[in-house]
């Protein structure tokens, strides 16, 4: 066992249960469980939804495609990054003025509809589970990295996801959306620090991006993949332009034109459709704050994914050079490169800072994963707690009852998550995707951004959607999305697998077109003005419309006070 490294990662978590403890909700009611009691700042929000976004496919697996395919890994943080660009525009204040609990949540009311609500709880659960998988097979990579062994009987992988599902969905289940704000908005911080450190360490003994990409680019990229006679390294084709050999600094080593394009708008898309994500709008005290919280938010993304390439790219150039020097390399390594890449930002910890400094990095992306992992956890809670028992399987519920069926399924979705996450190998992957971790991410976004951003957006933004339309583009999308990448999954032939695999390209535009057509075919909600006003009137329309509503409501009661008088 690596000690120095593990006492890091144990001050680590330390710090992080004594912040849920200490931010724990105050009271049993939903609204303190699931939105903090609507009072989280600006600046704190902001963190925290870093914390919640910047996942282990942000920490290790953007990185690690950068490792594997260079300049086409570096599109990965392009898509993540870009995706609050729309929630900026098209989502944030409108989506907190309208002030609900979850996403499943804001459609039943908008549309009038409990079908609405219960097909949206089906879809947000399989992006949740979607994007819980890869986080849970991201902290047995790390474990495995930086213990090395099991406990009781149990490989160091199988030991790094459940021993991380198990603290993470107790701190939820403790702390609710309170605690795990304070939680991720600490968790984001450590994060940013590890790697400000592990880049300020590479700067500092020379690394220079351009001239690596140059170095690295004047080769044929290859990386390694098993094979009857054990790992070798084989050449990666140019994907643009077949027949020649993938450069690091050019496109093409892993994807075709359309599909870098087809990347790009899957991940943009997804994150309006997030549900961990878009949760955390409903914690914002006012619509303004929600946007000024997304401005924010950009600025850190933006900062964040350049050092995650940064780094990427200054793995591939020093660990070759490292192996010499450090004989341990050799079991991870053929030929001086990774065989897992989601080891780079680790083992270059390890490398320049020992064993302390692989703690510092594998405890950043622990905490990447647990912050992550519990705001999926909790998105889960909302959508069955509040969607599902609060209002179909007991609606006389009390306050208590409701926020103790969100921990119950918490825990339920933790479980089927570490299940899942057993089955999986990342070495199998190697050879098929830039980063297992990201690849799988990339999954749980198309879904979302297939059939759940569509129909988002419309809500939003058209007076006409209706709660027919929106069910026809829910099932549509999800449908289309889950086919393409069932195909995708055994279609060789580039152009084609590149967009069945991030579909939503394709399926977001016709799941909007399916809204459309049957919402005009279908009759509106009553109160869809009354929702606008809420939605896109400005503060004194808002104030206008609540006097109107008081003023009808006082004449009613004068009438009937007369009518009785009368008797």
């Amino acid at each position: 066992m690596n000690v120095p490294s593990t006492v890091v990662l144990g001050l680590v978590l330390l710090l992080v249960a004594a912040t849920a403890v200490a931010m724990r909700p105050r009271g049993t009611s939903t609204v303190d469980f699931y939105l903090a009691g609507q009072k989280v700042g600006v600046v704190t929000n902001a963190w925290a939804i870093c914390g919640d976004y910047f996942s282990a496919a942000s920490f290790l697996g953007v990185a690690a495609a950068v490792y594997v395919s260079g300049l086409d890994g570096a599109w990965y943080a392009v898509g993540f990054a870009a995706g609050f660009v729309p929630v900026l525009l098209f989502v944030a204040a409108p989506l907190r003025r309208f002030g609900e609990f979850s996403i499943p949540d804001f459609l039943g009311r908008r549309l009038g509809s409990e079908r609405v609500r219960l097909v949206a709880v089906g879809v947000v659960q399989l992006v949740i589970l979607s994007y819980l998988v890869p986080q849970a097979v991201g902290s047995g990579i790390t474990w495995q990295l930086l213990v090395g062994q099991g406990v009781a009987g149990l490989s160091p992988y199988a030991t790094g996801i459940l021993l991380s599902t198990t603290v993470v969905a107790g701190l939820v289940a403790f702390g609710g959306m309170r605690g795990t704000t304070w939680t991720q908005a600490v968790q984001f911080l450590l994060l940013l620090a590890a790697l400000v450190w592990l880049a300020a360490v590479v700067l500092g003994e020379g690394f220079r991006y351009g001239d690596a990409v140059a170095d690295l680019s004047r080769a044929p990229l290859a990386n390694p993949t098993p094979g009857p006679e054990g790992w070798q390294l084989g050449t990666e084709q140019n994907q643009i332009r077949p027949g020649e050999p993938a450069s690091f600094g050019d496109p093409g080593a892993r994807y075709g034109g359309v599909g870098q394009f087809a990347l790009i708008v899957t991940l943009a898309m997804g994150t309006a459709g997030l549900p961990h994500v878009m949760n955390r709008y409903f914690t914002s005290p006012t619509g303004t704050a929600a946007r000024t919280t997304t401005v924010w938010v950009l600025c850190l993304a933006g900062a964040f994914y350049a050092l995650a390439v940064m780094l990427g790219t200054a793995a591939r150039e020093l660990i070759p050079g490292a192996v010499d020097e450090h004989p341990w390399l050799r079991e991870l390594t053929v030929d001086g490169v990774l065989r897992v890449p989601e080891h780079a930002l680790p083992v270059l910890g390890r490398i320049y800072g020992g064993d302390a400094g692989l703690g510092v990095v594998a405890a950043g992306a622990l905490v990447a994963v647990m912050s992550t992992v519990a705001g999926l956890l909790l998105a889960s809670a909302a959508s069955w707690g509040h969607d599902v028992y609060e209002r179909h399987i007991n609606p006389r519920a009390t306050q208590r009852q409701a926020v103790q069926a969100g921990r119950v399924t918490t825990l339920v979705a933790a479980c089927a998550t570490a299940a899942l996450a057993l089955g999986m190998r990342p070495e199998s992957f190697s050879s098929v995707t830039p980063s297992i971790v990201a690849t799988m991410v990339t999954w749980a976004f198309a879904v979302a951004g297939s059939a759940l951003t569509p129909v988002f957006l419309l809500a939003i933004w058209w007076r006409g959607t209706t709660a027919a339309g929106a069910v026809a583009g829910m099932v549509t999308g999800t449908a289309l999305a889950v086919t393409m990448f069932a195909v995708g999954t055994v279609t060789d032939l580039p152009l084609v697998g590149e967009v069945l695999v991030t579909p939503t390209i394709v399926a977001a535009p016709v799941a909007a077109a399916v809204t459309v057509v049957v919402s005009r075919r279908s009759r509106v909600p009553d109160d869809v003005e009354r929702s606008w006003l809420v939605m896109h009137g400005t503060a004194a329309d808002r104030h206008a419309e609540r006097l109107a509503r008081l003023t009808v409501a006082e004449g009613r009661r004068a009438k009937g006070g007369r009518r009785r008088a009368r008797r």
